[in-house]
């Protein structure tokens, strides 16, 4: 096996063992880590595809979709070091590139909007996490150091180091995210909440004005 190949395995363990504490030994992670197998099927079907050898990239992804549970384009981009945690229901679409260092748990989709060619898929940045759940659509960039909450759709582009929540997502100001950037699921702000409570706070204080006057 060539010695980069080799290196890129030797990461994508390392990178299990520092994201998940239930990671006990290497055994676990070849037979138990469908992201890791995902992965290590996914870069063998994209070197076949640029050789451009036909059906068989597609046939071991769909292979792979039925044995992990999770859908990886072989004509994506990966970069190194990425994490599928859980995995479950993960769709990469065909034309999505991924940077380095990002943690992707199940659910996420990165998807396109409609039947057009060409790039229509994302491009995510380094050291981004998709929390369980989200959907980012379309040909948009998603920047570095960005953290999209679970359950979140975006469907626009986001800039670097922010975090993103709701339908359609919106971005945060607030910093949601630990000293070891993770992402605080817990302590995320919902924006619809807090425009409600800025309404409310408006209110109280137009009464109190109101209540001066007379």
């Amino acid at each position: 096996m060539h010695f980069k190949t080799l290196s890129k395995i030797k990461d994508d363990i390392k990178v299990i063992y520092e994201n998940d504490p239930a990671a006990n030994n290497i055994f676990e992670i070849f037979f138990c880590y469908p992201g890791f197998q995902a992965l290590m099927l996914y870069r063998f079907a994209h070197k076949l595809k640029r050789l451009k050898i036909p059906f068989i990239p597609r046939y071991i992804s769909y292979l792979t979709r039925i044995i992990t549970g999770i859908e990886i384009h072989p004509s994506a981009k990966i970069g190194e070091r990425l994490f599928i945690d859980h995995g479950e229901g993960v769709v990469i679409g065909e034309t999505a590139e991924i940077g380095n260092d990002v943690l992707i748990y199940q659910q996420v989709t990165l998807g396109g909007t409609g039947k057009e060619h060409g790039k229509r898929h994302p491009t995510i940045g380094n050291n981004v996490i998709l929390g369980a759940g989200a959907k980012i659509l379309g040909n948009i960039k998603i920047g570095d150091n960005v953290r999209i909450g679970a359950g979140s759709v975006v469907v626009e582009d986001v800039p670097d180091d922010c975090t993103v929540v709701g339908v359609p997502g919106r971005i945060v100001k607030q910093k949601t995210v630990s000293p070891d950037g993770v992402l605080m699921h817990n302590k995320i702000p919902d924006p619809i909440t807090t425009e409600i409570n800025f309404i409310k706070n408006e209110i109280i204080d137009i009464k109190h004005h109101i209540e001066i006057d007379k």
